[in-house]
């Protein structure tokens, strides 16, 4: 497996966007037969900022999801409404939901 860990900072007044643009992006990330997850939360001490959690069968999975077009979609739409650059870290599982490893 094969997890990316996003966290975003968004302009107060493009949060309602960046939710919707990030939604459709979730939406048709989870129809990918190679993705396992995509969860999309909001900090609940700052509304302007985002954490994407995304796991994949493995990295090359996660290369061609950048290349769809939902997700190029995504990158295009949020591009100026981010405050700074965004932060993914990528990561190996170690122990992972109820799976025993």
């Amino acid at each position: 497996m094969y997890i990316v860990c996003v966290t975003i900072f968004v302009k107060p007044e493009n949060i309602q966007q960046f939710i919707e643009a990030t939604m459709d992006n979730a939406l048709n990330t989870r129809k990918e037969s190679t993705n396992i997850r995509f969860d999309l939360s909001q900090s609940e001490d700052d509304p302007g900022r985002f954490f994407l959690y995304e796991v994949y069968n493995k990295k090359e999975d996660f290369t061609t999801h950048q290349q769809t077009e939902h997700y190029l979609r995504w990158k295009n739409s949020v591009a100026n409404w981010m405050k700074e650059p965004r932060v993914g870290i990528k990561h190996h599982p170690l122990f992972f939901g109820d799976s025993k490893q």
